[in-house]
């Protein structure tokens, strides 16, 4: 069968590229897990807050959670892309457990999940005093949303392919009178199946209707032209080839470590193209007269109208 690391010929250029860039994407840091401080039981995966040798404080999503190191491969893809393109993404830091941190965990899931956890996981700076994003204001003095810093959320959003922010889950903070983005684990879905990575980035993003920011954001169109040209192919695969080997699992169609790291620049490469797939469906949901509007035969709150 052919594989994607054998035949994707800009692989080792695109490497070559990124170690010659003088002005590179930041590297991200290592660190190592010094304390286990508390869990976060909020969402789909257990998350625990953990202290550093740095003394920095993380939310730790671990590798031997249920939902596998893909969510950590998408997490990191997707937290580093929004930080190249002038986001507000927490720093993304790779958290180095080591098994004495384990011993002393008197919590038995707490313990287990620690246990299938031991190496590299991810962590995010955390935040102290965020609060939970709300699209309505929380006083008749709040500023209005930034349409422009909207549309520009809603943009990123659709080129990851990240389904999980909703009016249900907007995976956004409020931290210094500023929004920030966080929890990409559900981005970049066609990983969990890939057939095609060069067809499946040309897809379109049916789920951009459900985007929590829609209804106040901007022209799609200008994001595009603002946008797009702040990711190159170089800058890509410093953030794709920083990828830790353990959490890329051999896949029985794409291959080992490398030939995976190939598939996901060849995705991000073909999403690029001009014109971008998921643009004018983007601006037909944005401009429709019922967007944002909730549906009251769904039995989700917080959907919008299929």
């Amino acid at each position: 069968m052919e594989r994607f690391g054998e035949t994707d010929d800009g692989l080792r250029m695109m490497a070559k590229k990124a170690n010659e860039k003088t002005a590179v994407v930041p590297e991200v840091r290592s660190v190592t897990a010094t304390r286990y401080v508390t869990p976060f039981r909020e969402g789909g995966s257990l998350r625990g807050l953990m202290e550093a040798d740095d003394d920095g404080l993380y939310v730790v999503k671990f590798h031997g959670a249920g939902q596998g190191p893909k969510t950590l491969v998408a997490e990191l893809i997707a937290g580093e892309i929004g930080r190249l393109l002038g986001l507000n993404v927490p720093e993304l830091v790779i958290v180095d457990l080591l098994p004495e941190l384990t011993a002393g965990e008197p919590d038995p899931e707490i313990k287990d999940l620690l246990v299938a956890s031991i190496g590299l996981n991810l962590g995010l700076d955390f935040l102290p005093g965020a609060l939970p994003f709300d699209l309505a204001p929380r006083a008749v003095t709040d500023a209005p949303l930034d349409p422009v810093m909207a549309v520009d959320i809603v943009w990123f959003d659709a080129l990851i392919a990240n389904v999980d922010r909703t009016t249900r889950n907007p995976n956004l903070l409020r931290w210094h009178d500023a929004l920030w983005l966080i929890d990409h684990g559900a981005a970049i879905y066609p990983h969990h199946r890939w057939s095609d990575p060069a067809a499946q980035g040309r897809r379109s993003f049916a789920a951009i209707k459900d985007h929590v920011l829609l209804p106040v954001a901007g022209s799609l169109v200008e994001a595009d032209q603002r946008l797009a040209g702040r990711l190159t192919e170089s800058d890509l695969w410093a953030v794709i080839g920083g990828i830790p080997d353990g959490w890329l699992v051999a896949d029985d169609l794409i291959g080992s470590a490398d030939e995976q790291r190939a598939a996901y620049l060849t995705y991000f490469r073909h999403r690029l193209e001009a014109p971008r797939p998921f643009i004018e469906e983007g601006e037909r949901w944005r401009t429709a007269s019922d967007v944002g509007a909730i549906d009251p035969e769904r039995s989700t709150r917080g959907r919008r109208r299929e």
